[in-house]
């Protein structure tokens, strides 16, 4: 069974930085994009950033500059290192991988974890 487990949220003052990880575990041949969203109180989810994984990368327009994401393949883990953090970056953020497979015939899936709350306080 395959599990996304993010960790790195909690409470910042306005301006900090934080560094969200997210580990895939399991039986994982290969994984496609990774990427991270969030979801603040009353809004709809939105995708912050996306990642291949040959390491192109892709960011919402009020993230640019600020975020940055990365993985690394060989521990099927993703990061968002997200400074200069503001009261609007406030949210639970998920990660997902698209395309996991787990074996080399097996069928990509999308897998989601449980998300990691961020609080910025102005």
């Amino acid at each position: 069974q395959v599990q996304l487990v993010e960790s790195g949220g909690g409470l910042v003052q306005a301006g900090g930085s934080l560094r969200l990880s997210c580990a895939a575990s399991g039986s994982i041949f290969s994984i496609g994009p990774m990427g991270w969203h969030r979801q603040a109180p009353g809004k709809q989810r939105e995708l912050v950033a996306t990642i291949t994984s040959r390491g192109n990368t892709n960011y919402v327009d009020s993230v640019k500059g600020r975020f940055t994401i990365s993985r690394d393949n060989a521990k099927n883990t993703v990061y968002l290192q997200m400074n200069s953090l503001n009261a609007e970056d406030t949210a639970v953020y998920y990660c997902n991988a698209n395309s996991l497979r787990r074996s080399a015939l097996a069928v990509g899936m999308d897998y989601w974890g449980k998300g990691t709350l961020v609080t910025v306080s102005s």
